[in-house]
């Protein structure tokens, strides 16, 4: 029985793989350099933070425990973001160095391990996609809670 599993391309298909991978390309070296940006601008609220006093930073009222804590953690924040923003950028940079190559070799082997690593792109981006969605209806969640609270504490 004949393997129905073999794909070919044609020219038409060739030609739109190759303007997706330049496309792609350009996202990818713009995603690695806000990547950097995020990273110098996390380093610097880091510096900057930490050298503001604690009365300016966020009022006189917060404890300044709570302060130092909160004041450390935004520039983290911004580097741990530019870490996970790393992975699918650095997929779908995979992605568009192999689809040129392979478009260039005809290579199926690298036209396959291209198209793996626009799936785990595509992956990566829909596991997020999930979590931020859960995270927003906790957040939202959380705020109807907080504000029933808030509303039952006022008429007592």
């Amino acid at each position: 029985m004949e393997d129905q599993n073999k794909l070919s391309l044609n020219d038409l298909a060739i030609a739109a793989l190759r303007e997706s991978a330049k496309w792609c390309l350009f996202l990818a070296i713009v995603g690695f350099i806000f990547i950097g940006l995020m990273i110098i601008l996390g380093a610097f609220m880091s510096v900057a933070m930490s050298a503001m006093p604690s009365n300016v930073a966020f009022g006189s009222a917060a404890s300044t425990n709570s302060i130092i804590a909160m004041k450390s953690y935004f520039g983290v924040l911004y580097i741990l973001f530019a870490v996970l923003y790393f992975f699918p950028v650095y997929y779908l940079y995979k992605y568009a160095a192999g689809i040129k190559k392979a478009t260039e070799s005809g290579n199926n082997d690298v036209l396959s391990d291209a198209l793996v690593n626009l799936k785990s792109h595509h992956k990566f981006l829909g596991i997020m996609t999930i979590v931020m969605i859960v995270v927003y209806i906790l957040a939202f969640v959380g705020v109807i809670i907080f504000a029933a609270k808030f509303a039952s504490a006022g008429r007592m």
